[in-house]
C-alpha cells in the first residue's frame, strides 16, 4: 500500500510522440466540453444510439445485467431501458468532459441538494465521512456539483495510459480536495481519520483478494469489502450518496449514515452497502453503468451470464 502525501497535483504530463494520438483525442474532448449544454445533450443522445448499434459486446453485457436484476420486468420494457441507458451513456460522456474541462454554471442553476447540514454536523465532531455511491453516468458532474458545498476527496482506478492518468487526475483536482488511487489506501485512511470526506464507489468487481459474495438485486456479486475496512479502521461515518439527472437538472441527496456500521461481519456490511446502491439504481435505472460486467465472477457452480 502506498504511503505518499495527499495527492493534490497531477504532476508533469508525458510528452513522448507515442502519446500524441491520445493528446489529439483529449483535445477533441476539451473542445466538446465547451459546446452549449443543450447541444451536448443532443449530441450525447446520438452518440449513445451509435454506441448501442456498434458496441455489441457491451450491449450484450448490459442486456444480461438487466435480465438478472429485473427478471420480473417485461422484456419489451427491459429493452427500452437498455436503449435509454445507452442514450444516457452518451450524454454522460459529455458530462464527464464538461466536469473536467468546461463550465458547470448551467448545471448549478438547476441543482437540488439535500443532506449537507447532516454531514457538516458529523464533521463538527471531528469524524470523517465516507460517501458511498455507485458507478452512475452522472457521477462526475454530480461530484463536481457537490464539491461546491463540501470539500470532497475521491478514489479512482489508475489508467494504463500516462496521458489519461495525468488528464483525468488534473481534471478532477480542479474541484476535488484530493485524489487517491485505489492502491493508496493508507493516505485515504489518514484523510478519513483527520476528519476528511472521501467519495467512494465500491460497486464494481475489482478482482482483489478482499472480496466477498453479497447480493445485488438478489444476485450474488463479488463485492470489495473496503467500505467495511474503511469504517472499521478509521471510525468514519458511511453515508449513501444518491445522485441523478432529471431532464436538464440534477438531484443530489446525502442519506442518513448507516446505523451500527461497521459490524464484525464483512459479508453483512457489504450486503448493506449493495442494498444502498441498489436503492440508488432503482431511482434512476437508465443512468447506471450497465455495460460493466458486474457478475463476471460467480460462486462455485454458477455459470457466467455473459456467455
Amino acid at each position: 500500500m502506498a504511503d505518499s502525501a495527499t495527492p493534490t497535483s497531477a504532476g508533469t504530463p508525458p510528452q513522448s510522440p507515442r502519446h500524441w494520438p491520445t493528446w489529439c483525442a483529449l483535445g477533441l474532448c476539451w473542445l466538446a466540453a465547451r459546446l452549449p449544454w443543450p447541444l451536448q445533450r443532443a449530441l450525447g443522445t446520438g452518440v449513445g444510439v451509435l454506441a448501442f448499434a456498434l458496441a455489441g459486446e457491451r450491449r450484450r453485457a448490459a442486456r444480461a445485467n438487466l435480465a438478472l436484476c429485473f427478471p420480473g420486468m417485461p422484456e419489451t420494457e427491459r429493452e427500452a431501458l437498455l436503449r435509454q441507458s445507452f442514450r444516457d451513456l452518451g450524454i454522460g460522456l459529455f458530462e464527464f468532459a464538461r466536469a473536467w474541462w468546461g463550465s458547470v454554471a448551467p448545471m448549478r442553476r438547476g441543482v437540488r441538494i439535500e443532506g449537507v447540514e447532516a454531514i457538516e454536523a458529523i464533521r463538527a465532531q471531528g469524524r470523517g465521512v465516507l460517501l458511498v455511491s455507485g458507478h452512475f453516468l452522472t457521477l462526475e458532474m454530480c461530484g463536481r456539483l457537490m464539491c461546491d458545498h463540501l470539500p470532497l476527496a475521491g478514489m479512482y482506478r489508475r489508467h494504463r495510459s500516462p496521458v489519461m492518468e495525468w488528464a483525468v487526475k488534473r481534471g478532477r483536482l480542479r474541484y476535488a480536495s484530493a485524489m487517491f488511487a485505489n492502491a493508496e489506501l493508507r493516505p485515504a485512511m489518514r484523510h478519513l481519520k483527520q476528519g476528511g470526506l472521501l467519495w467512494y464507489a465500491p460497486d464494481q468487481d475489482m478482482r482483489g483478494k478482499d472480496t466477498v459474495f453479497a447480493p445485488f438485486f438478489g444476485v450474488p456479486a463479488a463485492t470489495i469489502t473496503a467500505t467495511h475496512q474503511f469504517a472499521r479502521m478509521t471510525g468514519c461515518a458511511v453515508v449513501p450518496f444518491f445522485h441523478r439527472r432529471e431532464g436538464g437538472d440534477y438531484v443530489l441527496r446525502l442519506g442518513a449514515p448507516l446505523a451500527d456500521f461497521p459490524s464484525d461481519d464483512p459479508v453483512a456490511d457489504s450486503t448493506r452497502v449493495n442494498a444502498a446502491i441498489e436503492a440508488m439504481v432503482r431511482e434512476a435505472p437508465s443512468q447506471y453503468l450497465w455495460i460493466h460486467r458486474r457478475f463476471k465472477r460467480r460462486p462455485p457452480g454458477m455459470e457466467s451470464p455473459y456467455r
